[in-house]
């Protein structure tokens, strides 16, 4: 039996039949997990108040008369047990087999299945944001160099971030150290200009001082 061919099969059936309500589907979907758990067996026994709390079916009448209505639709055959030990019988009906071996796929099993790309996703993420660092002084040297700034600088750059633990205000990792360096290099170019700028207001004497004074005069 293929899980996900039957499950498939069930669900079209169900769109197409006006009669079923959300309590059948419920208690549908309930006795198929029990099928699930016994690995699809021809028939299986029911344990009621398992399947009335999986269906989240509070009414014993509800109950019963879903079971028959499922029966009487052809979705499942519903063997009822008069023995108060031992649990009715339910066979659910194939809608959808596959042609060669009988396949056993269970719930678990698909969901591990599952699981398998999106742990690769996960992975692929992890190496994305791996931080990418330089792996030593000489790879900085070389980047300063390809961008033509001195290797005083490559050096200051190398010492400053090494000791912080390449991370960003103390809290963020670097995750491309050459984006970092070229905002380095962004920043140098600015405190070049603001020094430009500032120089000659340096020479500037707005008090208008006399600097040449003779100081042996009387006030």
């Amino acid at each position: 039996m293929n899980y996900i061919k039957h499950l498939n099969a069930v669900f079209q059936q169900f769109s197409k039949d006006s009669r079923l309500n959300p309590t059948h589907v419920s208690l549908y979907m309930a006795l198929f997990q029990y099928w699930n758990i016994n690995r699809f067996p021809e028939e299986f026994y029911i344990n009621r108040e398992d399947v009335m709390a999986m269906a989240k079916i509070g009414s014993k009448a509800t109950y019963h008369r879903c079971l028959r209505r499922l029966d009487d639709w052809d979705y499942i055959h519903y063997i009822p047990s008069h023995n108060p030990y031992k649990g009715s019988r339910i066979r659910l009906l194939e809608f959808c087999t596959t042609s060669g071996t009988t396949t056993e796929t269970s719930i678990e099993q698909v969901v591990e299945q599952a699981l398998v790309p999106n742990t690769n996703n996960n992975k692929q993420n992890k190496n994305l944001n791996k931080p990418k660092l330089p792996k030593n002084e000489n790879e900085v040297l070389d980047f300063f160099k390809k961008e033509k700034w001195p290797a005083n600088e490559a050096k200051k750059f190398f010492n400053h971030y090494t000791s912080i633990g390449w991370k960003v205000g103390g809290k963020i990792t670097i995750v491309n150290w050459h984006s970092t360096a070229k905002n380095w290099m962004l920043k140098g170019e600015e405190i070049k200009k603001e020094k430009t700028v500032l120089a000659p207001s340096q020479k500037r004497d707005n008090l208008k001082i006399t600097k040449d004074k003779d100081y042996g005069q009387p006030l």
